[in-house]
């Protein structure tokens, strides 16, 4: 049996690098290092130090973005300060994921961006994670505040369901200036007026006049509010929602045909 060198690319928040590789099952699993600050706050007494570091001896796996159609995995030892005025030992926070969860912020975007024309059900089942953790993703997303780079020039609304038996809905506001990858700029509750403006009222004065088209669905709502505001930009229907527009106009007719004959 002869053996083959692999070179895989991965795409790596600024600070982190990696340390070694592994398959596991149907998995990729990556050991990481990543940057510390230099000093932290104990958050029981509030002293401020210059890092006191120790590390934890259970190792943490956290999910990341899938890599090959596979779901992939960041692998480290939990770094922690101690407080040398009250030995307060706490886990020093890392810029790419929350305190005590187990996926990655890029992850959770991810999840935001797979709700668009699916419910919280199909996206759980397709990246093999619970129904509970979405919806929970969801939420985090919606109560983020967000900065905004300066230059759009394409943005795109959708609405995402979450939990239709309770009837929350939300408005998600993208960046599509690079169709191929697509960047959530704003997430409100709510799938009416109020929320698109919300959404739109993250972006500055000049970065509304800056953008110069925008994608929605064929609802009156998300047009009217884009027309309002974006002064610059034409309307482009969104194909899916055009297709699928058809396609239940055609399954009325055919139901309608049916009952008929």
């Amino acid at each position: 049996m002869c053996s083959v060198a692999v070179e895989i690319e991965v795409d790596l928040p600024e600070g982190v690098t990696i340390r070694g590789y592994e398959r596991h099952q149907q998995a990729h699993v990556f050991e990481v290092d990543f940057d510390l600050p230099e000093r932290c706050t104990c958050p029981k007494c509030h002293h401020e130090a210059a890092l006191n570091l120790r590390l934890k001896n259970d190792v943490l796996a956290i999910r990341d973005l899938d890599l090959f159609g596979q779901p992939s995995f960041w692998t480290y030892r939990p770094p922690l300060h101690q407080c040398p005025a009250c030995r307060q030992r706490t886990q020093v926070p890392v810029p790419w994921k929350r305190l005590h969860v187990t996926y990655t912020l890029r992850f959770e975007q991810h999840v935001v961006e797979q709700l668009v024309g699916a419910s919280v059900s199909e996206v759980a089942r397709r990246l093999g994670v619970s129904a509970e953790t979405v919806e929970r993703i969801a939420e985090w997303q919606l109560s983020d505040e967000r900065r905004i780079p300066p230059e759009r020039v394409s943005i795109g609304f959708d609405e995402l369901s979450l939990k239709k038996r309770h009837k929350l809905y939300a408005t998600i506001l993208s960046d599509l200036s690079d169709p191929e990858h697509p960047r959530i700029l704003a997430v409100a509750k709510g799938r009416d007026r109020a929320a698109a403006e919300a959404c739109l009222s993250q972006l500055s004065p000049e970065q509304r006049k800056a953008v110069r088209s925008h994608r929605t669905d064929m609802s009156a709502v998300y047009p009217q509010v884009c027309e309002e505001w974006l002064p610059n930009s034409q309307l482009v229907i969104d194909r899916f929602h055009v297709a699928k527009h058809l396609g239940e106009i055609v399954d009325r007719v055919r139901k309608k045909h049916t009952h008929s004959s």
